[in-house]
């Protein structure tokens, strides 16, 4: 039997769940902006206590990938890093768009093709494209939203876009193959059910050398404060 620990940091919440053979056993999230470093510990302790799993009884640590925010990918994946090295057990991870698909394919029969979106500020959008079956059409990318964006796609197929980046596409993508679903966020539930099936093909990361996806760099704006 699989235990896996999943960690989902990806955006402004945050949650952690456990899975045993693929099945939630317990989890906790939290919708604090900036809270992470503060509170991902706390719930990690909570969602263990809660399903009476012991550390101990770990197989597996899960970590959302990416993308996503830069501070919140590397504190959801240090923390599983670090418990990994601790436990000696393997790190799996699972691309945060794809997780979030996972949770619109749990509940449409339609045959549609699925966009999920986190916002990259201003028009910019994380996205990838699956179909309901989890296969992907388009890999992850950073799309900036007008007019023309998915414009050929669009006219193929009817597209349902969510999460947080999609609220910007509303009022821009006006195709009428074209829909939105709301209240769509990342979660340690479907990092946990992609995950157990890497644990059972036995697809670990190198717990050395990996680090989250994250697309683009980060970059640091100077101030422009005088300085004194």
């Amino acid at each position: 039997m699989g235990t896996i620990l999943s960690i989902e940091t990806a955006t402004r919440s945050g949650s952690v769940a456990i899975h045993k053979s693929g099945n939630l056993v317990g989890m906790q999230q939290y919708d604090i902006d900036k809270s992470h470093s503060s509170l991902l510990h706390v719930m990690i302790d909570q969602v263990l206590q809660n399903s009476g799993t012991e550390r101990t009884q770990l197989n597996a640590i899960a970590v959302s990938a990416g993308p996503g925010s830069y501070t919140g990918l590397r504190i959801g994946v240090s923390t599983a890093k670090g418990m990994c090295y601790a436990l000696d057990i393997p790190l799996i991870a699972v691309n945060t768009l794809e997780a979030m698909a996972k949770q619109v394919a749990n509940t449409t029969s339609e045959n549609i093709s699925l966009c999920p979106m986190i916002d990259a500020r201003r028009q910019e959008v994380y996205c990838m494209m699956l179909n309901r079956q989890m296969e992907v059409l388009k890999e992850t990318e950073a799309v900036i939203i007008d007019e023309a964006s998915f414009f050929e796609e669009l006219n193929e197929n009817r597209i349902v876009f969510f999460g947080d980046g999609s609220d910007k596409c509303r009022s821009v993508l006006l195709h009428g193959n074209a829909g939105f679903i709301g209240n769509i966020m990342p979660s340690a539930r479907e990092i946990g059910e992609l995950a157990y099936n890497k644990y059972v093909k036995g697809d670990f990361e190198n717990l050395a050398y990996y680090e989250p996806f994250y697309l683009k760099e980060f970059r640091i704006i100077k101030s422009k404060k005088k300085q004194l």
